[in-house]
């Protein structure tokens, strides 16, 4: 109940123009206040588009430090270095690398170890011990632990802070630490590493990001990682593999230079660049061949895309028929075309052949989605006159968000119905389209409000609420039921009361009945809002869920 509310208030809150900072998507195109930023004007044409590399800090990072250390590491003030002597002399200790760069060996004295690598301690501190202890002395010398250290994160990240870490941890790891670069205002490019307030290291991450290559070198501690303002941007979007906002420095790039991060898929020909950075929006189009000669400015968008003329389509057939599934047509090409070139098989039933199409699936799931965030809507703000029927109203719109869920998960079929169509064979067919050839059936289906939905042997004389009945009969009073016949050509009708045990409404072998669910709800538009949503998913996907 108290999501219910929380939904209620946010709601309330939108409803009245109130917008808060925090729901702004970390998708959205970044508004950028430096004087390297893409252009308001580009804004629209970018929106929701995702900054190039800003998947790379999701924690993983920051979950590992580095504890291991490779051979070229070299030896840092705090280092312990673990240290065995046996034969003439027996010493067993951990010796840790002052301030000077040394460690302090018994019945030797310092030795200085600043500086030299991993892979070399064990060779240097054994000849510095043989110069005092010549023989009968045996050495053995290791890293034991590298020197913590804490390291400064600023700049345009998310959370900067100080951090903790080791001096052989990657500037990705204390990046990680403060939450990753900003991809609104943060550059990827231009990382600086500081030390005693100078330029010690700088870091690419695009170099990172596309062959793995990072700078090896180790933190102090005191040291200072800096995320700089982001430099240009240029979206790059369509047919591409890397649809996302580049960044590059200075004020124009190649094209290409883009095109080859954003990889161009294999059936890309054409580029459009929309200029957002003059006074007036310019286009340009041009093959994507003659993008070697491109400059792209700050704030363009580069959009790649598939500029063909379609040939040929490609349609699929299943059901009862003899011969290939996949059938290759000219564009243009109609039913007739495709119907003609099919041999039905022996129980093929031709006159209720269906036509699945993706583009109806599409908008039978935009209107359903349409109308389950209208249902939203009213539940939300229904009003009470009593704290009683408040506490009501609050009980029945959680029923109904939850039967809202699980409507929204339900999978349209994208049935065109042609039994309605003048001329069936006329209909033009699309790329990807699914003809269905159902066989004879001999059955009834009987879904929802019924004691036992099932299939049924079809009885030539048998009524609707005569197939109604042999199912259990109605779980609640037929007068509160919302009764539809479907058949098998995509034609459908709204069975009345008076016409359930009808013999002039007829059904036919292959027929389905939806008994519809009962709407228990006082609410009138609530109640026929959720009428609607049954008949739509009923006709669209074939399925009736009880609320």
């Amino acid at each position: 109940m108290c999501k219910l509310r929380q939904a209620f208030l946010a709601f309330c809150m939108l409803a009245s123009g109130i917008v808060f900072a925090g729901s702004i998507s970390a998708q959205n195109f970044p508004v950028q206040q430096e004087a390297t930023a893409v252009p308001a004007e580009a804004l629209e044409t970018t929106e929701n588009k995702k900054v190039f590399g800003d998947w790379i800090f999701g924690g993983e990072f920051a979950n590992q430090s580095f504890a291991g250390f490779n051979p070229d590491y070299e030896i840092s003030i705090g280092d312990n270095i673990g240290l065995k002597l046996w034969g003439g002399f027996d010493f067993t200790g951990s010796l840790t690398v002052d301030q000077q760069g040394n460690i302090f060996v018994p019945k030797v004295g310092p030795v200085r170890v600043l500086g030299v690598k991993n892979n070399d301690v064990n060779g240097f501190i054994t000849e510095a011990i043989k110069q005092t202890f010549r023989k009968n002395v045996n050495v053995y010398a290791s890293l034991g632990g590298a020197e913590p250290v804490k390291v400064f994160v600023t700049g345009f990240v998310n959370q900067p802070g100080l951090f903790a870490g080791h001096a052989s941890d990657s500037v990705l790891y204390f990046l990680d630490q403060a939450g990753g670069i900003d991809p609104d205002r943060g550059s990827f490019l231009d990382i600086r590493v500081l030390r005693n307030g100078t330029e010690y290291r700088s870091v690419n991450l695009y170099s990172f990001i596309l062959s793995g290559t990072l700078p090896v070198f180790q933190l102090a501690d005191g040291d200072t990682i800096v995320v700089s303002p982001v430099n240009s941007q240029a979206g790059v979007f369509g047919e591409v593999k890397n649809p996302a906002l580049f960044e590059f420095k200075g004020a124009s790039e190649k094209a290409s230079t883009l095109l080859g991060l954003a990889r161009p898929s294999a059936q890309a020909t054409h580029i459009r660049i929309s200029r957002n950075n003059r006074a007036k929006t310019e286009v340009e189009y041009m093959p994507i061949a003659s993008a070697e000669n491109a400059i792209v400015y700050r704030g363009d968008v580069l959009e790649v895309m598939s500029d063909k003329n379609k040939g040929t389509i490609s349609v699929r057939i299943e059901g009862e028929h003899e011969g290939a599934q996949e059938f290759v047509l000219p564009y243009g090409a109609s039913l007739g075309d495709l119907l003609s070139q099919v041999k039905f098989g022996k129980y093929a039933q031709p006159e209720a052949i269906q036509l699945m199409r993706k583009s109806v699936k599409e908008r039978q799931k935009e209107t359903l989605e349409a109308q389950l965030r209208a249902l939203e809507n009213s539940v939300l703000t229904a009003r009470s006159n009593t704290v009683g029927e408040a506490e009501l109203r609050e009980r029945e719109a959680g029923l109904i968000l939850q039967w809202v869920e699980r409507a929204r998960k339900v999978e349209p079929r994208g049935m065109v119905s042609l039994a309605g169509a003048e001329s069936r064979n006329d209909i033009l067919l699309e790329p990807g389209d699914v003809i269905r050839i159902p066989r004879i059936s001999n059955l009834v289906m009987i879904h929802g409000d019924v004691l036992f939905p099932s299939a049924m042997a079809f009885q030539g004389n048998s009524t609707v609420e005569d197939y109604i009945d042999q199912a259990g009969g109605f779980t609640q009073n037929s007068r509160n039921s919302n009764v539809l016949l479907l058949h098998r050509d995509g034609t459908f009708r709204k069975v009345s009361r008076g016409e359930l045990d009808s013999k002039r409404l007829l059904v036919v072998a292959g027929d389905e009945i939806f008994v519809l669910p009962r709407v228990a709800t006082k609410n009138v538009q609530i109640a026929s809002d959720i009428i609607n949503i049954f008949y739509q998913l009923a006709l669209s996907a074939g399925v009736v869920i009880g609320i």
